[in-house]
This record gives C-alpha cells, sequence and structure tokens, in this order.
C-alpha cells in the first residue's frame, strides 16, 4: 500500500465530549468536553459519548475510531468506518458518536484513530475513581 494519500492529511486536534450538535450556519457546539474522567465509582457507564477528528489537507478518507482497554487486549468501543472528503487545503470534523459506554476499571485507555484501516493516531484517556487519586495527591483542579 502506497502511503502517499495520508501525507496530504493531518490530525490538528482531536476533543472527547459528551454531545456535539450541528447550529445555524454550519457551526459545531461541543457540549462537556474533557479530557480525563474522575467518577466516585467504577465501573463508569456513560449513555452517550463522542470523539471529534478535526483534519486539514485533502483527499478522500476512511476513518474509525476504537477504545482499548488499559492492557490493550481489547476493544471496549468501535465505530463503523466512515467515509469524509476534504477539498484541497480545507478543513473536515469527523466525529464518532458511542451510547452506552462501559469503562469497567480504573486506568489509561487509549483511543485509537485508524485512517484507512491503518493506525494514525493513539491518545490516552484517563478514567480514575476519588480514591485511587486521593491516594496519588491528584490536585483538585478542573481536569
Amino acid at each position: 500500500m502506497n502511503p502517499e494519500p495520508t501525507k496530504k492529511l493531518q490530525l490538528l486536534y482531536t476533543l472527547f465530549c459528551d454531545d456535539v450538535r450541528l447550529e445555524a450556519g454550519n457551526k459545531l457546539s461541543f457540549m462537556g468536553v474533557f479530557q480525563n474522567m474522575m467518577v466516585q465509582q467504577l465501573p463508569l457507564s456513560l449513555i452517550k459519548f463522542a470523539v471529534v477528528n478535526h483534519w486539514q489537507g485533502s483527499g478522500s478518507y476512511l476513518s474509525e475510531v476504537r477504545i482499548l482497554t488499559p492492557d490493550r487486549q481489547q476493544p471496549i468501543v468501535f465505530s463503523q468506518p466512515t467515509r469524509f472528503e476534504i477539498a484541497s487545503g480545507g478543513f473536515a470534523d469527523n466525529i464518532s458518536f458511542f451510547v452506552n459506554v462501559t469503562f469497567p476499571t480504573a486506568g489509561r485507555y487509549v483511543v485509537q484513530t485508524l485512517i484507512d484501516s491503518t493506525l494514525f493516531q493513539e491518545q490516552i484517556l484517563t478514567v480514575s475513581d476519588v480514591a485511587e487519586s486521593e491516594m496519588l495527591g491528584t490536585s483538585e483542579a478542573v481536569n
């Protein structure tokens, strides 16, 4: 497979949030943006969870998102492949929605973004409970 097409593609940012809405004027509103999750009790179940990828470049691509357990042995969720296109020098947002997602234990979950079935980027999503954070001396600052 020729890696040339993805050289035209750049992932500018990834957001984790509770929901995404399309507003008037083609604007996106992000609700409940976070980078880590701290909860009172595990397992943690989320009714809705969104991963937003903002791309720059050109071309047509197939995108997938999957979230792996901290040991990387099992996916806890994965999206169906979604095609998106970017006009030359343009931008595109690709949003993966997940429903009824359960994070069974505390840990560093791996969020993988694949392009054309090839790993493009990984990010860490830390899930912790209050008791674990208190033992580690974690700040009460907003995460």
